[in-house]
C-alpha cells in the first residue's frame, strides 16, 4: 500500500502557484491566524478570572514537616478563625489526592475555631514514598502521636476526620489512639463481605471507635453505601451516627455544604464548638475550574505555532483508517487478552508506581500486539518526521508543567517532583506502543471526518476500560484505582485526543502523534498514582 503525496511548495517557489490557488493559500492562512486570536483573547481573560477568583478566596495555610517514624510528611497547618483553637482536627485525603484537595472541608474546621492538621500521605504530593496502605496508616498514627506528644493536640479535643483512604485511616488510628471522635468522609472499605476482597485496601476490618460520624454519597455504588451503614451498625452503643448526602458523588462530597454541615454539627457535639459559623465559598474552585477552561482554549493555538510552520505542507491522502468492523474487534480482543496475560504477573512492578506500573503493563503489551497485528500498515508509516517529533514533545512537557503549575498553585498541588520525573522516561516509553497503534488505526486526517475520527479513538479507549473493569470484578486483579479514577481518566482521554488530533493535523506524522499524546498520558499517570 503506498500513499501519494502532493506538496504545496515552500514561499520561495510560490510564483508557479496560480493566482487563484495563491489566494486561497493565503485566505486559509489568514482564517486560522485570525483563529488563534480568537483563542488567544478568548483563553486569557478566562485564565485571568480564574486567579481573581482564588485570591478572593484564598487558601491560608502554613506548611511544616512532620518527620515522625520516618515519614517526613508535609503537613499543612490552618489556624482557627479567631485564632484561638477550642479543638484539633487531624484531616487524611483520600488515594490518589492530596493535602491541597481538602481545602474546602479544612477551611470549615477552622472557621469553627478549629486547629486543622492536613498531611500528604506517604508517596502522595510533597511527601516522599514509598507508598503502601500499610505505611500510609502507620505514618498517620505516627503523625498523631508526634502532635500528642508535642502537646500540638489534645487527645480529647481532637477529631480524626478522612475521606476514601483517609476515612478508613481516621477509623482504624481512631480506633487504637484515644481521640474525642472521628468524622469518616465514604470511607474506604475493608474487611467487608460486601466488596471483593482484591478491590479493599485493608483486609482485615478494624471496630468503628465510639463517636463516629460515617458519611455517604448518594450517587456511590449501593455495596460502598451498604459497607458504610454497616459499619455504624456493628456500633451498638449509639454514640455513632450514618447519613447519606444527597445528589453527591465519592468526590464531590468535598465540596458539598451539606457534607460540611453534617462536619459542623459533629464537631459542636464533640468538641462544643461554634455550629453557627459561615461555610467557606466555593470561589476558589470556581477560580480553579475557570482558570482550566482557559489554559485548554490556550493550548489549541500553543499547540498548532509549535507542532505547524512547515515550509511545506503535505495535503495528499495519507494512510487510509481501519475500517471500524475490523478496529473495534481487535482493540476489544488484544484488550481482553492482555488483561487475562497480567493476571499472570505485573512486569512494570519496577516502575514503583502504584497500580500505574499495571496500566503501563497493559498499554505496552497490548499496544506491542496492535502493532504486529498491523505491522503491513506500519511499515507504510514508517517515516519518521524527527523534527517534528521533537517539537511536538518539548510542546507536551511544556503543557505538562504549565496545567501542573496550575493544579499545584490552585487545586491539587501536582507538580511534578523528582522522584516523579525519573519513572517519566519508563512511563512514556510503555505508553508510546498503543499510541502508535491507535493512530495507525485512526488513519489520516484526511481519511475521516475528524469528529468520527476522535469518536473512534474514544471508543477504542473504552473498550481497553471495559477490559480494565472486567478485570477487576471478574478476574479479581485488585486494581481498584482503575474504578475508582474512572472519571478523571475519561475526561483527560477526551482533552488528550483532542489534543493530539492538532498535533496529527499539523504534523501529518504518526511518530509526532503518538510521541505527544504518550508524554501526556505518562504526566497525568505520574500526578494522579502515588509513587511506592
Amino acid at each position: 500500500m503506498r500513499t501519494s503525496k502532493t506538496k504545496i511548495p515552500a514561499p520561495s517557489s510560490k510564483g508557479s502557484l496560480s493566482r487563484a490557488n495563491r489566494g486561497s493559500i493565503h485566505g486559509a492562512m489568514a482564517w486560522m491566524n485570525r483563529r488563534k486570536l480568537i483563542h488567544g483573547i478568548a483563553g486569557i481573560p478566562l485564565l485571568l478570572g480564574g486567579i481573581a477568583l482564588i485570591r478572593m478566596q484564598p487558601y491560608r495555610a502554613h506548611s511544616v514537616l512532620a518527620s515522625a517514624g520516618g515519614c517526613q510528611m508535609s503537613v499543612d497547618v490552618v489556624e482557627p478563625s479567631s485564632g484561638d483553637a477550642q479543638g484539633f482536627v487531624v484531616l487524611l485525603h483520600g488515594i490518589s489526592a492530596t493535602k491541597r484537595i481538602m481545602w474546602y472541608v479544612a477551611q470549615g474546621f477552622a472557621n469553627q475555631n478549629l486547629r486543622v492538621f492536613v498531611p500528604d500521605l506517604p508517596g502522595h504530593g510533597r511527601t516522599p514514598g514509598p507508598f503502601t496502605p500499610e505505611r500510609a496508616e502507620e505514618c498517620t498514627e505516627a503523625l498523631v502521636q508526634e502532635l500528642m506528644q508535642r502537646r500540638a493536640i489534645v487527645p480529647e479535643k481532637t477529631i480524626l476526620a478522612g475521606h476514601s483512604m483517609g476515612g478508613a485511616l481516621a477509623v482504624r488510628v481512631g480506633a487504637r489512639v484515644p481521640v474525642a471522635g472521628v468524622i469518616a468522609i465514604s470511607p474506604a472499605p475493608m474487611g467487608t463481605q460486601r466488596l471483593s476482597p482484591e478491590i479493599q485496601l485493608f483486609r482485615d476490618s478494624t471496630p468503628l471507635p465510639a463517636n463516629s460520624l460515617v458519611l455517604s454519597a448518594a450517587w456511590e455504588p449501593a455495596s460502598v453505601r451498604g459497607y458504610a451503614e454497616d459499619l455504624v451498625r456493628s456500633r451498638s452503643d449509639g454514640t455513632s451516627e450514618y447519613a447519606v448526602i444527597t445528589r453527591a458523588t465519592h468526590v464531590s462530597l468535598l465540596f458539598d455544604s451539606a457534607t460540611l454541615s453534617h462536619d459542623a454539627r459533629w464537631a459542636a457535639h464533640l468538641l462544643h464548638a461554634d455550629n453557627n459559623v459561615p461555610f467557606p465559598s466555593h470561589l476558589a474552585l470556581y477560580g480553579f475550574l475557570l482558570g482550566t477552561v482557559g489554559l485548554v482554549v490556550l493550548a489549541g493555538p500553543f499547540l498548532v505555532e509549535a507542532a505547524g510552520g512547515q515550509q511545506e505542507v503535505e495535503i495528499a491522502e495519507e494512510t487510509p483508517a481501519v475500517r471500524p468492523a475490523v478496529a473495534l474487534p481487535q482493540v476489544a480482543l488484544v484488550s481482553v487478552l492482555t488483561v487475562i496475560a497480567l493476571r499472570l504477573g505485573v512486569p512494570l512492578r519496577f516502575v514503583h508506581v502504584f497500580q500505574g506500573d499495571y496500566l503501563a503493563s497493559f498499554f505496552l503489551f497490548g499496544g506491542l500486539a496492535l502493532l504486529a497485528w498491523n505491522w503491513k500498515i506500519l511499515r507504510v508509516s514508517r517515516k519518521i518526521a524527527v523534527g517534528h517529533i521533537l517539537a511536538t514533545a518539548v510542546a507536551a512537557i511544556v503543557l505538562i508543567l504549565l496545567f501542573g503549575a496550575w493544579l499545584d498553585l490552585t487545586f491539587y498541588e501536582a507538580w511534578l517532583t523528582i522522584p516523579r520525573w525519573l519513572r517519566m522516561p519508563g512511563m512514556f516509553l510503555a505508553f508510546l506502543p498503543w499510541h502508535l497503534a491507535e493512530e495507525i488505526l485512526l488513519g489520516g486526517e484526511n481519511s475521516a471526518n475528524r469528529w468520527v475520527r476522535t469518536a473512534k479513538a474514544l471508543a477504542f479507549r473504552a473498550l481497553v476500560w471495559l477490559a480494565l473493569m472486567g478485570g477487576v470484578f471478574l478476574l479479581h486483579t485488585g486494581e481498584i484505582l482503575m474504578v475508582l479514577l474512572s472519571v478523571y481518566f475519561g475526561l483527560i482521554f477526551v482533552l488528550q485526543r483532542l489534543a493530539v488530533n492538532v498535533v496529527r493535523r499539523e504534523t501529518r506524522s504518526v511518530g509526532a502523534a503518538a510521541v505527544f499524546g504518550a508524554i501526556l498520558l505518562a504526566g497525568f499517570c505520574l500526578v494522579i498514582f502515588p509513587v511506592t
